[in-house]
C-alpha cells in the first residue's frame, strides 16, 4: 500500500471519496462540493435521516461535555452549529451563566455551511462570544492551547489527511483540555446491520435526491460511513496524535458513538 496516512491516503497520492479513489489535492473541494449543495437543507436532511435521533446523539455529547460558562470552545467542522448552539444554551441555564463569559468558535472548510450557522446564531440572538472561522481541520488558523473543549460532530470522516486532522485539534487544546468526536461508525450490530445496510443504500439516497435534491451527495455520505474506521481503530489513531484517557461510547446500536480523549 505505500507509505499512507490513516485516512487511506497512499504514496501514489489517491485517497477515499466514498467507494472511489481520488487524486488526494482533488479530495477537499469535492466534499466541499458535497456540503455546498446540501447546506440550506442540511438541518432537515439530519431530522429525516435519523429521524430525531442526531438530536439526541448531540445531547449525550453535550451531557459528557458537562458546559461551564468561562470553557472554550472549538467546534471543529462544526458546520450549521448545531452542536455549538447547544452548547451555549446549555450554559445560559447554569447559575454562572452571566459571571463568566463563554468563547465559541465555530470551524469549518465550507463558505455555505457557516453562512447558515450566521444565520441562525443571529435567528438565537448569539450576537457576542461566537467566532466563525474557514478553514480545514488539519490547518486550523487557532493558537496553540487556545481550547478547552474540541469537539468534532459528524465531520471526521470527511477529513482528507485524519492523522493531521487529529493532531492539529490536540494542538489547539490546552493542557487538561477535552476532545469529543461524536461520528457514524460501521460496528453495527449485527442484529441490526441488514436492515441499516438497505436504509442506508436505498432510503438516505432517495431521501437526498428528493429532499436535498443531490443524491450522489447523500450516496457519498453513506459510502464515507463504511469507510470511517472501528471505534478501536480510531482509538489508536487518537493514541497517535496525543489524546490520553481515551473512552468511547456506542450509541443506538452501533450506528454511532462519542470518542473522548484529552491532552494531559
Amino acid at each position: 500500500m505505500g507509505n499512507s496516512s490513516t485516512n487511506g491516503v497512499d504514496g501514489d497520492g489517491e485517497t477515499n471519496f466514498g467507494f472511489r479513489r481520488v487524486p488526494r489535492e482533488e479530495h477537499a473541494g469535492l466534499v466541499s462540493g458535497v456540503f455546498e449543495s446540501v447546506a440550506d437543507r442540511y438541518d432537515v436532511m439530519n431530522d429525516l435521516m435519523s429521524g430525531g435521533l442526531h438530536r439526541l446523539w448531540k445531547q449525550a455529547l453535550i451531557d459528557w461535555i458537562n458546559p461551564r460558562a468561562g470553557l472554550r470552545l472549538a467546534d471543529i467542522a462544526g458546520g450549521t452549529g448545531d452542536v455549538s448552539f447547544r452548547y451555549l444554551e446549555q450554559i445560559e441555564n447554569t447559575p454562572d451563566s452571566e459571571d463568566s463569559a463563554s468563547q465559541v468558535t465555530i470551524c469549518d472548510p465550507n463558505t455555505a455551511m457557516l453562512e447558515v450557522a450566521r444565520a441562525k446564531a443571529l435567528d438565537k440572538g448569539h450576537i457576542q462570544g461566537i467566532e466563525f472561522v474557514e478553514a480545514p481541520a488539519e490547518n486550523l488558523p487557532l493558537a496553540d492551547r487556545s481550547a478547552d473543549i474540541c469537539t468534532i460532530s459528524f465531520g471526521l470522516r470527511n477529513v482528507t489527511d485524519r492523522e493531521a486532522g487529529l493532531s492539529e485539534m490536540h494542538r489547539v487544546l490546552d493542557y487538561g483540555g477535552h476532545f469529543l468526536c461524536l461520528e457514524f461508525s460501521p460496528s453495527v450490530a449485527p442484529i441490526l446491520a441488514p436492515l441499516y445496510d438497505t436504509y442506508s443504500k436505498n432510503v438516505l439516497p432517495w431521501l437526498g435526491e428528493h429532499i436535498a435534491g443531490d443524491r450522489e451527495a447523500y450516496e457519498y455520505l453513506v459510502e464515507s460511513i463504511r469507510r470511517f474506521p472501528a471505534p478501536d481503530a480510531l482509538t489508536t489513531e487518537m493514541q497517535n496524535a496525543g489524546f490520553g484517557n481515551i473512552q468511547h461510547r456506542i450509541m443506538s446500536g452501533g450506528i454511532v458513538a462519542i470518542h473522548s480523549g484529552w491532552r494531559l
